[in-house]
């Protein structure tokens, strides 16, 4: 039963992460606006995704032991995400329908997608963290995905501030 359950957290990890992509591409080529309704959709899609992967690695049946040691690293890498999650988010106080100023101020004066940045840790940390093979395995094509959002971001950054790539030039990530 409890494989059961992780390949269908593995199936809505998947579909999640999906969703997103297509809202992503969409955006990028202009046949959806970012509003309010929207983000509700991406809010709850990302809740899922989130649920889902914490909980698919916890159950991950393809086991490695590793030293607690770097079980322990894993940890610090999600907490680290979570703290850099909340920080960027703190900062920003909105998601999606933003349409003002760049924002260069507070965590974002140093990394430019503190939020991807926070999602890989995610993606890194919690197989680490149960030494989950399968979900490290999945983790390196879901890192892959956010990479991509974070490439059509970019796109989108550049074309609406005349400033972004002199931004880039003094930010990492």
């Amino acid at each position: 039963m409890k494989n059961n359950l992780f390949f269908i957290l593995t199936g809505i990890c998947i579909f999640t992460h999906i969703v997103r992509t297509v809202y992503e591409i969409l955006k990028h080529r202009k046949r959806l606006v970012p509003d309010k309704r929207s983000f509700i959709v991406v809010f709850f899609n990302m809740i899922t995704l989130w649920v889902s992967w914490f909980l698919l690695c916890s159950m991950d049946p393809f086991r490695m032991e590793l030293p607690s040691v770097i079980g322990y690293l894993g940890l610090m890498l999600v907490v680290l995400g979570v703290v850099t999650f909340l920080v960027a988010f703190s900062t920003i106080k909105s998601l999606e329908t933003y349409a003002g100023d760049l924002i260069t101020h507070g965590i974002y004066s140093r990394i430019r997608h503190p939020m991807y940045l926070a999602f890989i840790l995610w993606l890194i940390g919690m197989p680490v963290f149960y030494g989950a093979i399968f979900s490290m395995a999945l983790a390196m094509i879901f890192i892959a995905n956010v990479l991509f959002w974070r490439y059509l971001e970019e796109l989108e950054l550049i074309s609406r501030f005349r400033g972004y790539k002199e931004y880039c030039q003094r930010t990492i990530f």
